[in-house]
């Protein structure tokens, strides 16, 4: 019942659900809820934001922005986890918080297709692909020069079954955020793409949070796939270092799947990112 403050609030992790992988493994699916209706926050890997045991870094963000984020990473357990739990801790303005992740049966979900046969957007890097659907995704590693604006694309491709379900926001851009106040409308796509830094030593130029889908056609598509299309956003890395950036693949049912836990697909670009060169005068 506490009020909502723009900062100073705590970060908690988000237990979406667990499912079976193929080769008897399971993954655990994980967001997390910044309690800050305004403020970013960045936490570091190690005694504040730590996942264990295995950790203290099992693949999480460090950046977490204002609001809910949906299942963002996935945490692989083995053949015999069978009770255990692995726990993730963060400590924000002082507040910790512990949230235990298992393999309860009543948190078993279905990412990769819901009661309607609808499944997740494909995403691949090149126009050939490799293309995959579900939120434990691809990565893709690249290379930038810092205070230079760097063109990203991805290229995806939906089987378009998924309704628009009455009630669901249509997604915004601008100031706030996706959904936020103050955002600019944009109208709804059958593939829609967010763009967030999900780990990273300073700070970062996105220049459209959701940017739009180009219409295509691949020549390859995926099977069972009628909507192909490509994203490009430009991104600006102020500083030289590492950083993660999480591009997130919606179909119509939107972020979270609108609480179903499908159908999303989740994506990584691993940036190096050199040094500008120095000028001589």
């Amino acid at each position: 019942m506490e009020p909502t403050h723009n900062k100073g609030q705590s970060v908690t992790a988000a237990f979406e659900g667990w499912f079976p992988n193929a080769d008897g493994t399971f993954s655990i699916l994980i967001g997390y809820f910044n309690r800050n209706l305004q403020a970013s926050v960045d936490i570091p890997i190690g005694p504040e934001n730590q996942i264990m045991p295995g950790g203290p870094d099992r693949g999480q963000p460090t950046h977490f922005l204002p609001g809910r984020g949906w299942g963002y990473f996935t945490v692989t357990v083995p053949k015999d986890f069978g009770t255990k739990q692995v726990v993730w801790t963060l400590t924000v303005n002082g507040v910790t918080t512990t949230v235990p992740l298992n393999l309860n049966m009543l948190w078993r979900i279905a990412p990769f297709v819901d009661a309607t046969g609808d499944t997740p957007a494909f995403v691949g890097f090149s126009e050939t692909g490799p293309f995959v659907n579900g939120p434990i995704g691809q990565s893709e590693s690249i290379t930038a020069t810092a205070g230079t604006p760097t063109p990203i694309t991805v290229w995806v491709a939906d089987d378009a079954k998924s309704p628009v379900l009455p009630g669901l926001p249509v997604a915004t851009s601008g100031p706030g955020g996706p959904g936020g106040a103050g955002g600019e409308e944009r109208s709804r796509q059958p593939v829609s793409t967010r763009w967030t830094v999900y780990r990273g030593p300073g700070s970062v130029l996105i220049e459209k949070d959701l940017p739009q889908t180009e219409k295509i056609e691949l020549k390859n598509p995926p099977p069972g796939t009628v909507f192909d299309g490509k994203i490009t956003n430009t991104i600006t890395f102020i500083q030289p270092g590492n950083y993660i950036l999480s591009v997130q693949i919606f179909d119509s049912t939107g972020e979270g799947g609108h609480g179903f836990q499908c159908c999303w697909t989740n994506s990584k670009i691993n940036v190096t990112v050199q040094p500008a060169a120095a000028t001589s005068h």
